[in-house]
């Protein structure tokens, strides 16, 4: 597994943790197919544990640079589980900001609908913009 592969992963088991799910040892194997022992596991099980472990934030974070329009209870689950991995990744890890937002968007264009890329990329620049004037 590669690190895309790695973050894919970690956004599906936050998903599957939203829905009410644990996360655990039968969705890695089962649904996941992934084996703990594979190279990046351990960086998916960060961004899964960072993410659990920091949603409050994460969650502040993201509605702060939402559009005054919308509402968290608007998004869809993917794409907040998008947004959540994303966010960690800009306010708890070395990663540069570019690449954690581009790697952010293509997993919307991939999992969440036409605009969801625009819709991430504008949520997650406004964290990294907000995060350099702190």
């Amino acid at each position: 597994m590669d690190r895309r592969k790695a973050r894919a992963c970690a956004m599906k088991l936050v998903y599957e943790w939203e829905m009410g799910g644990d996360g655990g040892p039968d969705t890695l194997s089962g649904m996941l197919e992934v084996s703990a022992d594979e190279p990046e596991a351990d960086y998916m099980l960060l961004l899964f544990n960072g993410v659990t472990e920091n949603m409050t934030r994460l969650d502040e974070e993201i509605e702060k640079h939402l559009d005054p329009s919308w509402r968290m209870e608007r998004l869809s689950r993917v794409d907040h589980a998008i947004l959540l991995v994303g966010a960690y990744e800009l306010l708890y890890t070395s990663l540069g900001d570019s690449i954690a937002i581009n790697e952010a968007v293509e997993l919307a264009k991939t999992y969440s609908g036409d605009k969801a890329g625009t819709f991430v990329n504008g949520v997650l620049g406004g964290i990294s913009r907000g995060k350099a004037d702190a």
